[in-house]
């Protein structure tokens, strides 16, 4: 299969249909696919298997106030999908019941949607440690309702993890939009004043760098001193930590490859950066998905390509601990971008 033929997939087909038909197939020079599977089993290394569940990643749905050209949710203004109520007591009710102690929120933008307060604040009420919101920080201006989101944060002590894609306005708006970097900075200044990213604060925000193109990121601790240093000096902004994570080839992403041709080459990099070291901890191990719906996933990249756990259970409303313990987990292609490199987890580099 030709990069050009990719352009032209059978139209009956559905947009997961046709993405998991493309990382199915690949487009490798010599004819040949070397599976992830068979990656990882000619390094001599075991199948990836769970280990003890701790974090529970919650899609709350694809509305939101950005369409950002590498977004693999495809989330948008037009999207209306979001979680029932029905589901979120679904959640807090598996919640209680187990020993999960990380609760990630994500969406498209999670603050759009109308129960996000009530639902935050009923986790608030679980055995939880820790509650992580993932914001866009756009959000946080886009209407005077979202304008007191960093005080309601603080009060319950939410963990703010936020895409910036760099500390410079041209590469950040060339990926999310004219005006995304300068509204980014002033919600950043926000969350700031009540005490995110202050060093002597217990109010954790962390930034998140994607790479703007066909390429890995570079060394996180690296561009996490070069961030530090640029925001602090130009705008007097502080942080936490930086997380780098590696675009995997889905969704809108896997459509810029294609479309600029750059899928063949893309595909070699990971493979070729194939890391083992990194196989152990990726976040599929100790991560649970859960879709705006209430079906659960390995990941959220397996969410988007509708790779519903390997299991009977396969929604919330039957949540089935021992068989999440012991079942496989779901690979493809696009796996390679989480253990190429340092390895890539929504919590960063993982090598």
């Amino acid at each position: 299969m030709k990069t050009k033929s990719l352009k032209a997939q059978n139209n009956s087909l559905s947009q997961t249909e046709k993405q998991l038909e493309i990382l199915a197939n690949g487009i490798f020079k010599d004819g040949s696919l070397p599976t992830f599977k068979k990656k990882i089993a000619s390094n001599n290394l075991p199948p990836i298997r769970p280990k003890k569940l701790e974090i529970l990643q919650i899609n709350v749905g694809y509305m939101c106030n950005q369409v950002c050209a590498h977004c693999h949710v495809d989330a948008g203004p037009d999207r209306k999908e979001i979680m029932t109520h029905k589901t979120m007591e679904q959640i807090l009710k598996v919640i209680k019941n187990t020993k999960i102690k990380t609760i990630d929120l994500t969406g498209g933008a999670p603050e759009m949607h109308p129960e996000f307060r009530w639902f935050v604040e009923e986790l608030r009420k679980t055995d939880v440690e820790e509650i992580i919101v993932r914001s866009n920080l756009t959000i946080l201006l886009a209407n005077k309702k979202y304008n007191d989101l960093p005080t309601f944060f603080a009060k319950h002590k939410v963990h703010v993890i936020s895409s910036l894609p760099f500390y410079k306005r041209e590469k950040t708006d060339r990926q999310r939009g004219n005006g995304v970097f300068d509204s980014s900075i002033k919600a950043l200044q926000m969350l700031n004043k009540v005490g995110y990213g202050i060093l002597e604060s217990d109010l954790q925000l962390d930034l998140v760098y994607n790479p703007s193109g066909a390429f890995l990121p570079g060394n996180q601790a690296a561009l996490e001193t070069d961030f530090k240093k640029a925001l602090l000096e130009d705008f007097d902004v502080k942080f936490n930590q930086l997380f780098t994570i590696t675009n995997l080839p889905i969704s809108r992403f896997l459509d810029y490859l294609i479309a600029s041709e750059n899928y063949e080459e893309y595909m070699y990099t990971l493979v070729d950066a194939f890391n083992p070291s990194a196989v152990e901890n990726v976040m599929c191990t100790n991560t649970l998905s859960i879709s705006w719906e209430g079906f659960l996933f390995d990941c959220d990249f397996n969410q988007m390509l509708n790779l519903k756990v390997d299991i009977s259970s396969k929604h919330i409303n039957e949540f089935n601990q021992d068989e999440l313990n012991n079942r496989f987990i779901i690979l493809s292609q696009h796996c390679y971008g989480c253990t190429a490199g340092a390895g890539s987890s929504c919590q960063g580099s993982i090598a």
